[in-house]
């Protein structure tokens, strides 16, 4: 993992789950990391703990729904420590519903999280990656994101969205050598079941969910790995469940 030591890594949705995990494993191995999320209190906490541990950390209070807040992230990771080494788009929400509940908020506020905060992450870090020849986007999708489940139909489309532009991504940054990856997570241990507010899709999910999802420091590991190859290695996709999740 030498090659983690020492890089820029901004990660969204840093304030709890696999944002927050892969901030603290990143950090152990030397990154510094600039943790972006709402919860600015979470962050700050969170920044705070690396550094007393002797590793290097900022926090931006960030909304992924707000372009020129995306911006002004990855803008202070630049003017702080002179680059951008890594985006890790990692912000998303899960609000599984039937169609039929019509639950239309709930759409829109996957599509502005999970969709347009991703693309305003890509927009905020392209710039300077292009101009340095050299950074890696890590874009977070789901095994939701490889199949379509009962009640997921948005979350999915969505997630299915972030492969298809990790992908258009990919292909486009080739002149400049920069990296993308993009990591579909099954069932991880986080936060996302609280945001599910149908109350018999959510508990359908906390009664089996619970009982086989694994930790958030798996996600990490996989971030890590892609990051720690040598400059001439993609890692293009990690997917990864737990060993016993069936679908």
């Amino acid at each position: 993992m030498t090659n983690v030591a020492n890089k820029i890594v901004v990660i969204t949705g840093a304030s709890s789950g696999l944002g927050a995990e892969a901030a603290r494993h990143l950090a152990e191995l030397g990154a510094t990391v600039v943790l972006g999320a709402r919860r600015e209190e979470r962050i700050k906490t969170l920044a705070d703990a690396i550094t007393a541990k002797g590793g290097k950390a900022l926090a931006v209070e960030t909304d992924v729904t707000d372009r020129a807040s995306v911006q002004a992230l990855v803008d202070t990771a630049v003017k702080t420590y002179g680059r951008i080494d890594v985006l890790l788009n990692n912000a998303g929400v899960m609000p599984l519903s039937p169609l039929e509940k019509l639950r239309v908020d709930e759409w829109d506020l996957m599509i502005d999280v999970n969709i347009k905060g991703v693309l305003y992450g890509i927009a905020a870090a392209l710039p300077h990656m292009k101009e340095q020849k050299s950074g890696q986007i890590i874009n977070v999708s789901s095994v939701a994101g490889h199949r379509v489940l009962e009640s997921s139909a948005v979350y999915s489309a969505t997630k299915f969205a972030v492969r298809a532009l990790s992908e258009g991504l990919r292909a486009e940054v080739k002149p400049y050598n920069l990296r993308t990856t993009v990591i579909s997570p099954g069932a991880v241990q986080s936060e996302l079941l609280n945001s599910i507010h149908d109350e018999a899709t959510a508990e359908q999910l906390r009664s089996v969910v619970p009982g086989f999802a694994i930790g958030a420091d798996s996600f990490a590991r996989c971030v890590a790995f892609a990051i720690s190859q040598p400059e001439d290695v993609d890692i293009n996709e990690i997917l990864f469940r737990p060993t016993r999740q069936t679908v």
